[in-house]
Parts: structure tokens; sequence; C-alpha cells
């Protein structure tokens, strides 16, 4: 019988420093709660401060003893990131896990981010992008060191592809083909960095996740259709967070693996590895992704 891999699972996270990107709400403050629950350090790193100090409140709140701090980065703005990480750096000695956690879901109109970037593209995926880069020496400094990156059941659906003729949708906006892009790019990011990672001697890894179908607040972009699966389909929140959570601290993970839902095609359940989308198995596809990302940021792994 396998074993229905959940919190109980967890080892003591203690003396271990956690960043979660969008930590304020939904999956990223459930999970900081799970990880501060078992003693880590969290860092909440978030674009709204007053949901932050809200989602900080909450969380010691629950959690009274809990370590955790709170600083501001907004990832559909590169100088933000580059900022952020800058003063992370000075405030910390070492990073256990990055969990590249914070998304926009299929916004209703086109938006740009301040690089002028397709939005879901620009923050999802070229936000994290460059955040890893610029925290990737401090990681790799931190034994046992790991980097989550989540992406989506829609990697796998019919709209996702890397739109190569018009990546950043400026012929034609699609909300749905744009956010499944940008969540097969966070896998595409995630199985490249692992293989640039082990090629280059690191022991830190890369892991990938995804949450199945959980109802968050992110849905909200989805209209009557997204509340009527919400009520019908979705996990709740205390499930959605374990495959991230399983990436995050199972010391049996391994480099390159996609951890989320067993049931249900990937939309619920416990936290297993779940197969890769096809273009994430694909090397010259993967180059192809990373040479563009690097750039379109102006940046350099």
């Amino acid at each position: 019988m396998k074993t229905k891999w959940n919190t109980k699972n967890i080892d003591s996270q203690k003396g271990r420093i956690i960043l979660i990107t969008g930590a304020n709400s939904g999956l990223g403050l459930g999970t900081a709660k799970a990880l501060a629950m078992k003693g880590a350090h969290i860092v909440l790193a978030v674009r709204n401060m007053d949901k932050g100090a809200f989602a900080t409140k909450e969380l010691l709140k629950e959690i009274p003893n809990a370590k955790v701090d709170l600083l501001k980065v907004d990832l559909s703005d590169l100088n933000s990131v580059r900022s952020f990480a800058d003063r992370f750096k000075s405030k910390y000695d070492k990073l256990d896990v990055l969990i590249n956690n914070a998304g926009v879901m299929m916004t209703e109109d086109r938006f740009q981010t301040m690089q002028g970037f397709e939005g879901h593209l620009g923050t999802n995926h070229l936000g994290h992008f460059v955040l890893t880069k610029e925290l990737i020496d401090l990681i790799g400094e931190t034994e046992n060191s790991r980097i989550v990156t989540l992406s989506s059941v829609y990697a796998k659906m019919k709209p996702a592809d890397i739109y190569w003729d018009d990546l950043q949708f400026e012929k034609k906006y699609n909300k749905e083909k744009a956010y499944a892009q940008s969540k097969l790019a966070n896998m595409m990011f995630g199985v490249m960095l692992n293989k640039k990672l082990y090629e280059s001697g690191s022991k830190t890894i890369s892991i990938l996740a995804h949450p199945g179908y959980t109802a968050t607040n992110l849905q909200r972009h989805m209209g009557l259709i997204g509340k009527v699966m919400n009520f019908l389909i979705a996990q709740k929140i205390e499930m959605g967070i374990l495959p991230v959570l399983r990436a995050a601290t199972d010391v049996n993970v391994k480099g390159g693996e996609y951890y989320g839902p067993e049931k249900m095609s990937n939309w619920r359940g416990y936290p297993v590895i779940n197969t890769l989308a096809d273009k994430a198995l694909d090397d010259n596809e993967l180059k192809k992704l990373w040479k563009i990302s690097e750039e379109l940021t102006q940046t350099n792994f």
C-alpha cells in the first residue's frame, strides 16, 4: 500500500531558512504555515506589504513562536527583483530552500510588466528566473539546499505550448494560452536548472511541484466556471500544499522530479511523482527557452 504522504512526514525544519514568493495568501501562506510549524525560519516575499503584514499576523496567531520575516518584491518588475535579492543577501548568510510560488492567472485583459513583457510570462516565469539567478550563489553555498518551482496542471493541457511566433501575445491575446505558456515555462525552467546545477557539480537540486486543482483566489479571473469548479472539484489548501511541501522537505526527492496529486489525472490526492510535459523533456526546447529568457532579462546564469 502506498504511503499517503502528508505533513506528518515532514522532519523538523529547525535552523533552515525558507523563502516563499507570493506567501501572503492561498498556497503560499498555507505552505509558510506548515513549514513554520516544523520550525523553519520563513521569509515571506510579497508584492503587497499590507496583505503581507496581515498574513504575518495570521501566521503568528496560529504559531506564536514562529520565526517569520516579511520582505517586499514585485516579480513583474526586474529592478524590484534585483533589489530584493540584494536586501536578502545583506540580511541572511544562507538560503536552504527557495520556493518560486507566486503567480498571476488568466487576467481578462493583456497587461505588461514594468520591462514590457506579457504579464503572465513576465511575472510567473521571467521574474522567478531572475530571482533564482540573483540568489543562486547563496543557495549553492548552503548545504542540502533546493529550489522548488511551482507549475500547474495547465502545463500539460491543450493550450500549453511555448508560442515562439508570438511569445508576448502581441498579435492576439488569449488568457488561457498565456497562463498555460507561463506554467509550462516554469516547468521547463525547473528541469533545465536542475541539469545545469548537476553539470556544474553543484549539490543544490531543482524540483518541480503543482497543487492539482486547489481552490485559491487565483481563480477569481475565471468567472462563473471557476466558482463552479471550485465547488465541485477543487481540493482544499491543506491538500494542495502537500506536493510543494514534499518537494521542499522530503530527503528522498531527486532533482528534476515533478510532484503533484496522484488521482483524477493529477487534479486531486496525495503527492506523488507526476510525468513531465513533452516539451520539458525536449533538450532543444529547454535550451531555446533558457537562451531567450537570458536575452529578455539581460541575465546570465
